[in-house]
């Protein structure tokens, strides 16, 4: 029983690492304290700290402990950022699952996913300019070209 309860509390104080972004721990204490530490170990304390003692809630509520009141999260760019490659091949062959995931992650319901990916597809050019285009600059490309679909923009 004693392993059990041991699991289940290391295991819970890591999820939060895992939701994290491959290289932030988040706002928080944690992040303050351990700021400029790189490596595995440090971002585990500090995201552990960050929300295991609340001090991260407290921080985005009052401003502080280096976190933004007005951060927004945004599933879509990172999605993106994690799945340019993927993302990019998938939109050249108008088909395929980061395609599926981007019209979710933007709100567009699943009985529009052909025409969705046929627009992808028809300005491909438009949306990975270059190889140098960021996954912001994807995203709003991608959110220009359904903005002028008016099917797409209803949807």
């Amino acid at each position: 029983m004693k392993k059990t309860i041991a699991f289940v509390a290391l295991t819970g104080l890591a999820l939060p690492g895992l939701a994290m972004a491959k290289d932030s721990t988040g706002c928080g204490l944690g992040t303050m304290v351990f700021d400029g530490e790189s490596g595995v170990a440090p971002q585990v304390v500090a995201v552990t700290t960050n929300g295991t003692s609340g001090n991260q809630t407290f921080g985005i509520s009052s401003g502080t402990l280096g976190c933004d009141q007005q951060g927004t999260i945004d599933s879509l760019a990172e999605f993106t950022a994690d799945n340019m490659d993927k993302l990019a091949a998938d939109a050249a062959a108008g088909e395929g699952e980061t395609l599926v995931t981007a019209r979710d992650l933007m709100g567009i319901d699943a009985e529009h996913q052909e025409r969705f990916n046929k627009r992808m597809q028809e300005n491909f050019d438009r949306i990975f300019s270059s190889t140098d285009t960021t996954a912001k600059e994807v995203v709003n490309s991608m959110e220009q070209v359904i903005a002028e679909d008016t099917q797409l923009a209803a949807a």
